[in-house]
């Protein structure tokens, strides 16, 4: 989420002219089991992106996928690359992890479910493919 209105916002630009090349935002947002509101957190997606293209809408995206629950718990994947936003379905690598995903290498596919302009709050699934030790 990217707002100034929101009660408790996960995001906060750090830099840059909103949405133009240099624009970066810290996340802590939460990774939840479904897409449905409520439903029960599993990890925070924790990093950074910035508007890295001054020609499209490409951002170079550094996040963590901090796990709290379950076996994963204490484990997080690293994602390092390009996320080209107009797209429907992005692609982005997966170059290492800890914990349970030690030496993890694959890939992440994005997609933006639901994405609000007035607020810049939105909602993004994301399918996991990763190989580990």
């Amino acid at each position: 989420m990217i707002s100034s209105v929101a009660k408790n916002p996960t995001a906060r630009i750090i830099a840059g002219p909103k949405f133009a090349f240099g624009f970066t935002v810290m996340i802590d947002d939460p990774l939840t089991e479904s897409l449905e509101h409520g439903s029960k957190l599993v990890g925070r997606a924790q990093g950074l992106y910035a508007m890295a293209s001054q020609h499209d809408a490409g951002l170079l995206v550094v996040m963590n996928f901090a796990f709290v629950e379950g076996k994963y718990n204490g484990s997080a994947l690293s994602i390092l690359g390009r996320n080209p936003v107009l797209d429907a379905v992005r692609e982005m690598p997966i170059v290492g992890g800890i914990g349970i995903f030690r030496f993890a290498s694959g890939y992440a596919l994005a997609k933006t479910v639901r994405y609000n302009q007035k607020t810049g709050d939105a909602v993004v699934e994301y399918n996991v493919f990763v190989m580990h030790a």
